[in-house]
């Protein structure tokens, strides 16, 4: 089970290149539920994600390099091209994902909680803006149809 709460971020903070990033290239062979392929560093995922906004269920299998460059190009709409940071946050941590054209200014982070309580409990940062957990405006199998 994933718990995550995503929010919007209006301006990146300034010490972001001190913290651990890596690049993201994902795609989405359905959004319906939600099947996509990640390529990370060297590591390639496929990813089932059912239905739902704050927790759903996810489970991760992983990919051969070959096996990814043959699913890439069956992938509906845009390829999301992100850098993600990870920010710690007491014992929990921020994934910031910096997006890449067409989505350029586009920042999100997410965090996520080993329980339900914990996640509604949760007060973010003063730099986080607007709580968009509830909106699938904002998934990236959304984003991935070109809507936004």
């Amino acid at each position: 089970m994933e718990i995550e709460r995503k929010y919007l971020i209006p301006k990146l903070p300034e010490n972001l290149s001190d913290y651990p990033s890596r690049a993201m290239e994902q795609g989405y062979l359905c959004t319906d539920p939600v099947v996509r392929i990640r390529h990370e560093g060297d590591d390639y995922v496929l990813t089932y994600k059912s239905g739902g906004l704050m927790a759903r269920e996810e489970y991760n299998l992983p990919l051969t390099r070959e096996a990814y460059e043959h699913l890439r190009p069956k992938t509906d709409g845009i390829l999301i091209a992100k850098t993600r940071y990870y920010l710690p946050l007491g014992e929990l941590t921020i994934e910031l994902d910096v997006f890449q054209a067409p989505y350029e200014g586009l920042f999100l982070a997410e965090v996520e909680f080993p329980d339900l309580e914990s996640a509604n409990a949760f007060v973010p940062p003063e730099w986080f803006g607007e709580d968009v957990t509830f909106s699938s405006a904002y998934h990236n199998s959304t984003l991935s149809k070109g809507a936004r």
